[in-house]
């Protein structure tokens, strides 16, 4: 379980890092503009948390043969623990507009910082995700997740607003 904290945190930091960096120009290359992808990324967080309020996994964690794939492995580490679960669309979205939103290298570099401290909580959370799941019980996760859905269905309806907003400012 180590080596899966592990191997799990540095491809969260590395994919997070990397959409930080070079997301305008994936956008810019595909023709891509901040309201249309931010409005596209809020759908999609908007459908994550609509399945955690009904204690559903996402059917967009990962396809049958990177299970097959994720079954013959000891790590599963990357796919499907880092991606799609934790470093997914969702993320991804969000870390691409705030990068956008930065107005200088500076900025970047703290959102770097902050996805650096992300991952340490992701390998610190994966390390201690056993002892903490034996003390929540199943009641206590369902908990859990339904509340972090209803924050997040927040997060997704915001996104999809200020996308709306500037695709069709006669909504404003």
């Amino acid at each position: 379980m180590k080596k899966v904290a592990r191997t799990s945190a540095v491809s969260v930091a590395l994919i997070l890092i990397v959409a930080t960096w070079a997301g305008d120009a994936i956008l810019s290359f595909f023709g891509i503009g901040i309201p249309a992808f931010r409005t596209g990324g809020g759908l999609l967080i908007l459908l994550m948390a609509i399945s955690m309020m009904h204690a559903k996994q996402s059917h967009s964690q990962h396809t049958p043969e990177e299970a097959d794939e994720a079954n013959g492995k000891e790590c599963i580490a990357v796919v499907p623990l880092a991606i799609p679960l934790m470093a997914g669309p969702g993320a991804i979205n969000m870390v691409i507009v705030d990068a956008h939103q930065a107005a200088n290298w500076s900025e970047r570099l703290v959102l770097t910082a902050g996805i650096l401290i992300v991952a340490l909580f992701v390998w610190l959370a994966l390390r201690l995700a056993t002892p903490i799941g034996k003390k929540m019980g199943i009641t206590g996760l369902n908990i859990a997740t339904r509340i972090m859905g209803l924050l997040l269905s927040a997060i997704g309806i915001q996104m999809i607003s200020s996308g709306l907003i500037n695709l069709l400012p006669g909504l404003a």
